[in-house]
Order: structure tokens, then C-alpha cells, then sequence
């Protein structure tokens, strides 16, 4: 037989309760005279009197067994094999100083992030990947299937994520074919590309053409006002907010929905959505776009099943106490008549 453990051990602290319980009962025989009377002076206990002591000791063994249930006893185990089945789905996400405009609250980049989040209560065995983008690309995440991990990448994302300021969205794309993805398991692949679009000669739309040629999908989400646009704020050496400028001339972010949009049109099945300053719920677009696609085997995984065994201790527990329950009424029936 294998070893014997409690999956809970915490809860055997609870047997305080029984105990206490008889300590209580113990304490008021030891006071009653009568019963004291009846121990020295009667040397065979009245029918009575063991009827109290058994319906007592039913009731505290019932007890006792329902909360050492609650410690989750186990012996035995056994193998389970679980068949994961998914999809490879990386965020490509900027994070230039371009994403800090508040033109969608808090600002482009807090919200990209939010977005990301969301879909983690979606995802359900799709392997995930994070690459961070400005003026070069880093992986933060290679593909996972630890979406804790995934979730930490995510929370630490800020402009100081890549060492090179500007946005360089080609070669952020060309960086997650040759650094994330593996060769081959063509149309198993997502790239979830979220940005305001602007790119300083990177040619963006050759690598989305790569991605075809790849069997890559490419769901590109533009953040960010595409007419008048948004300052950038930033913080100055005396901690004070000012906006960014160049040659005394702050500049405006605006979102480049144009180039996005040819972008997509390059990929086999791209879908471009223009958010803008609006909301959206990136945890339900992957529901519509990407979990209802088809998927490829991830990897088989075999855990070991502890056998919970807290069954044969709360079913007695129980019998126990709804006799001490019967047998208390009966008692106090016959003392009624009496």
C-alpha cells in the first residue's frame, strides 16, 4: 500500500473540537453527585446511565471521524494522462514611448497589457508567447504553457523593456518567425500585434508578407486616436510630467491605421481591429479568432492522482452521530413517559 497522507494536514487541527467536547462532558459527570452517588454505592451502572455514556461516546466518535475526514486522508495512486491540444499564439506588443499617450485610459500601453490579461481566463491549453517592441524587439516569453510566467512578463512590461527607443514593427515580426515559432506545424500559428502603428522604416509590410509565406496569421489591434492624436508624456528630472519634444516641439502620437490594415491584408486570414480610444475585450476577440480555430497536438502529460479516501471516515461519521441523535430521543421519550 502506498504511504499514507493528508492531502489537508491543516485540518487535524481541528480536533481540538471533539476533544473539548469530551473534556465538557467529562467535567459534568465528574459533577453531578448522582451519577458520582450511583459509581460508589451501585456496583452494576443503572441502564440508564450506560445509555448516557454510549449515546455520548457516539456522539463524540462521529465527531471525531467527520473532521479528520476534513484532513482529506489518502493512500493509493494512480496515473492520469492528459492529451494537450492548442495553438502557438504570441503578443507582439509595443512598448516605444509612443504608448504612453493617454488618448485610451490609463494610456495605450497600461491598456495593451489589460487587454492581455483578459485572455488569460480564455486561453485553456494554447501555448503563449510575449515580445517586446521599440526601436528593437526582445523575447519576454518564449511559447509556455505556464501562464504564470506569461502573466509576470506581461505585468513587467514598460518602455524600459528594450534598450533602443523608436518602433520598429518589421523587425519585431521578422524577430518572433525566426526567434519563437518552430519549423513547421503550418497553420498552427497566431501573431497578436498590438500598436499604434507607427514605424520608423522597418518595412513592416514585407514582414507581414513573410508571415504568409509562413502560414502565420496576423491579428493586428491599433490603439490610439488616428486623426488629431495624443501627446506623450514623460517624466523630467525633477519629477515633474512635461511632454515629450523635439526642437521645442512636442510631439503628437497618432495612430497609423492605414499601414496596419495593408499589413493584415498581406496574411492569409488577417483581421485588422481598429479600437482607437474606444474599449474592447481582447479575451473575447481570441475567443471568436483564435480558440474556435483548429489546433495541433502540444504534449502529453501524466500526473499522479492521489486517492482521496476522506469518504471512509465521513460516512460513519455521520451514521455515527444521526444514532446518538435517535438514540438521545429515545432517552428523552422514555423519560417523558416516566
Amino acid at each position: 500500500m502506498d504511504q499514507f497522507i493528508f492531502l489537508k494536514p491543516g485540518a487535524l487541527f481541528l480536533l481540538w473540537m471533539p476533544v473539548l467536547v469530551l473534556a465538557s462532558g467529562i467535567v459534568a459527570i465528574l459533577k453531578s453527585r448522582t451519577l458520582l452517588k450511583d459509581l460508589f454505592k451501585i456496583k452494576r451502572p443503572s441502564k440508564l446511565g450506560q445509555f448516557n455514556i454510549s449515546v455520548f461516546l457516539l456522539f463524540i466518535l462521529g465527531l471525531t471521524l467527520l473532521t479528520f475526514s476534513l484532513s482529506r486522508p489518502s493512500w493509493g495512486s494512480k496515473e492520469n494522462k492528459v492529451t494537450k491540444m492548442g495553438r502557438d499564439v504570441v503578443f507582439v506588443i509595443d512598448v516605444s514611448r509612443s504608448m504612453l499617450a493617454e488618448d485610451i485610459a490609463p494610456n495605450r500601453l497600461e491598456r495593451a497589457k489589460i487587454a492581455i490579461l483578459d485572455t488569460l481566463r480564455v486561453l485553456d491549453g494554447d501555448r503563449v508567447a510575449l515580445v517586446a517592441f521599440a526601436g528593437n524587439s526582445v523575447i519576454k516569453s518564449p511559447l509556455t504553457l505556464d501562464y504564470n510566467f506569461f502573466r509576470e512578463a506581461v505585468y513587467n512590461l514598460s518602455p524600459d523593456s528594450v534598450a533602443r527607443g523608436g518602433s520598429m514593427i518589421g523587425d519585431a515580426l521578422r524577430k518572433t518567425i525566426d526567434g519563437v515559432f518552430q519549423n513547421g506545424d503550418d497553420g498552427y500559428k497566431d501573431i497578436i500585434l498590438i500598436t499604434d502603428g507607427e514605424d520608423q522604416e522597418s518595412y513592416p509590410i514585407k514582414a507581414a508578407e513573410t508571415l504568409s509565406k509562413e502560414n502565420i496569421r496576423l491579428i493586428a489591434i491599433g490603439l490610439g486616436d488616428e486623426n488629431i492624436g495624443k501627446r506623450i508624456p514623460i517624466t523630467n528630472s525633477q519629477g515633474q510630467k512635461v511632454f515629450l519634444s523635439y526642437n521645442n516641439q512636442e510631439i503628437w502620437s497618432r495612430l497609423d491605421a492605414e499601414t496596419l490594415r495593408e499589413m493584415v491584408s498581406k496574411t492569409r486570414g488577417g483581421n485588422y481591429l481598429n479600437v482607437s480610444t474606444g474599449t474592447f475585450d481582447l479575451g473575447e476577440i481570441y475567443r471568436t479568432l483564435i480558440k474556435t480555430q483548429e489546433k495541433k497536438f502540444l504534449e502529453e502529460e501524466t500526473t499522479i492522482l492521489r486517492e482521496e479516501r476522506f469518504q471512509y471516515f465521513i460516512l460513519p461519521g455521520i451514521i455515527l452521530l444521526i444514532a446518538s441523535l435517535i438514540l438521545e430521543q429515545i432517552q428523552f421519550g422514555g423519560r417523558k413517559k416516566k
